[in-house]
């Protein structure tokens, strides 16, 4: 049997839990807002180069990008709250063949992944609306961040997971945290310093490429030094785990993978909607798509938090201790989401003056962030039953739920609300959507509910 630090079973289970879940949380949501503004860097500092083709040929990476998310999510999420769930049931020694599993199959994937970008760069960069004068950035940004950067990228993102996954979040914040704050000095220092004037896009992609090197080789010499005090191993020969542990990783982690592309996706109509209207109301929803992040990322690190913790109490049978944990942090996002809105209404015109100056993109863009920020605490509310069910192993119920909020309800209402509504029925959708996405939620954890209670 794997000796665990007893501090770790401490937080998982006798802790109260408002300090079991800020424990594991609160690293994780300073991780979050470092990563939107790791996220922001590049462009802004592309940005202070005054030449759009730059500034459009790192834009056309961002769907690609995403894939190397849902690569994380797949072997990062599925196997980290199989990780934690087996912690809970005493079996470490699986947990352990969990974690080296999908370490390497991390690996492989994110190896193929760049091979393929590669071979086929120009093709996908094409189709993704590269043009001859924007096609050279965008193979630069590709080649540093993509080519040579998605094994470490996939491998940080899969790492931090699971460092969280056993209640070490601190060290997973710090991780994520120090790569961001890397990244943002090491952009100006190749950008306008070492490479030559026109080079400015090479720049951002070594130094976002270099500093994923340095969070990934963080987590490696970290998760080393705790091989003998926790449940997660690198070594190859505990890479063969059981068939229903494989099962339960894609079991889970598919759904968490499904739901960035969806998310990607439905942010890619909405840009196209929004084209139809101006340069100016595209301008002005791409900025508000930009502002809203804030909020989204607080709950997402609220709910990275949680899941381990509900993870953990699920599978030892302590029930009662699950739904504290998933009813105290529905609490504090609702809240926090209701708290938002408040500041988003009021100080809406000040968030868009950050972002430019132009009058009338500034007075349309409030408008815009007014709207959209309404359903902030629906939309917490929403994610946070999906990654309750991911953490406890329903990944069918995560994905029906993840699925549904943008097929069933987001990305059809886009087209509905456009059409009756115009401009302003693209930006009104996402509250209405996930009002009606929270009631479907709330009926599948009701029915959860009962199969608990009938179990006991």
């Amino acid at each position: 049997m794997t000796k665990i630090n007893n501090k770790n079973r401490e937080i998982f289970e006798t802790w109260p839990i408002p300090k079991a879940l800020f424990e594991l949380a609160l690293p994780m949501i300073f991780g979050q807002l470092i990563i939107l503004i790791y996220n922001l860097a590049d462009t802004f500092f592309i940005g202070r180069t005054n030449n759009p083709l730059m500034v459009a040929g790192v834009s056309l990476l961002l769907p690609v990008f995403n894939i190397s998310i849902t690569f994380a999510n797949l072997f990062g999420i599925g196997g980290g709250t199989l990780i934690s769930r087996l912690m809970g049931a005493g079996k470490d020694d699986e947990a352990l063949t969990v974690s080296s599993f999908c370490f390497y199959m991390a690996i492989i994937s994110a190896g193929i992944f760049s091979l393929l970008m590669y071979f086929f760069m120009e093709n996908i960069l094409r189709i993704l609306g590269a043009s001859d004068d924007t096609l050279i950035f965008a193979e630069h940004y590709t080649f540093c961040v993509i080519v040579l950067g998605a094994v470490p990228t996939i491998l940080s993102m899969t790492l931090s997971n699971f460092l969280r996954s056993v209640g070490y979040a601190k060290k997973a914040g710090f991780g994520i945290s120090m790569g961001g704050i890397i990244n943002i000095f090491l952009d100006p220092l190749f950008m306008f310093v070492i490479l030559p004037k026109g080079y400015e896009v090479l720049g951002a992609g070594i130094a976002t490429m270099l500093s994923n090197v340095i969070i990934c080789s963080y987590f490696l010499i970290t998760i080393h030094k705790l091989k003998n005090s926790s449940v997660l191993s690198l070594s190859i020969k505990n890479f063969l785990p059981s068939k229903q542990n494989v099962y339960s990783v894609f079991n889970v982690g598919v759904p968490a993978a499904v739901a960035v592309t969806l998310f990607d996706i439905t942010y890619i109509i909405i840009d196209k909607l929004a084209s139809g209207y101006g340069d100016i109301p595209l301008a002005a929803v791409g900025i508000v798509l930009k502002a809203e992040r804030l909020p989204l990322n607080v709950g997402i690190g609220l709910c990275q938090g949680m899941m381990p913790l509900a993870a953990y109490n699920y599978s030892s049978g302590n029930f009662k201790r699950m739904r504290e944990v998933l009813h105290f942090s529905r609490f504090v996002g609702i809240i926090f989401g209701f708290l938002s809105v408040a500041i988003y209404e009021i100080f809406a015109p000040d968030i868009m003056r950050i972002f430019i100056g132009d009058s009338k993109t500034v007075e349309l863009g409030t408008n815009f962030l007014r709207a959209r920020t309404l359903a902030t605490p629906f939309m917490f509310m929403c994610f946070h039953l999906v990654n309750f069910f991911q953490a406890v192993g329903y990944g069918g119920r995560a994905l029906m739920l993840g699925s549904a909020r943008w097929i069933v309800f987001n990305i059809p209402m886009l087209f509905i609300f456009e059409y009756f509504f115009g401009m302003y029925g693209i930006v009104w959708t996402q509250v209405a959507a996930d009002i009606l996405m929270v009631i479907v939620s709330l009926v599948v954890y009701k029915k959860f509910e009962a199969e608990i209670n009938e179990a006991l």
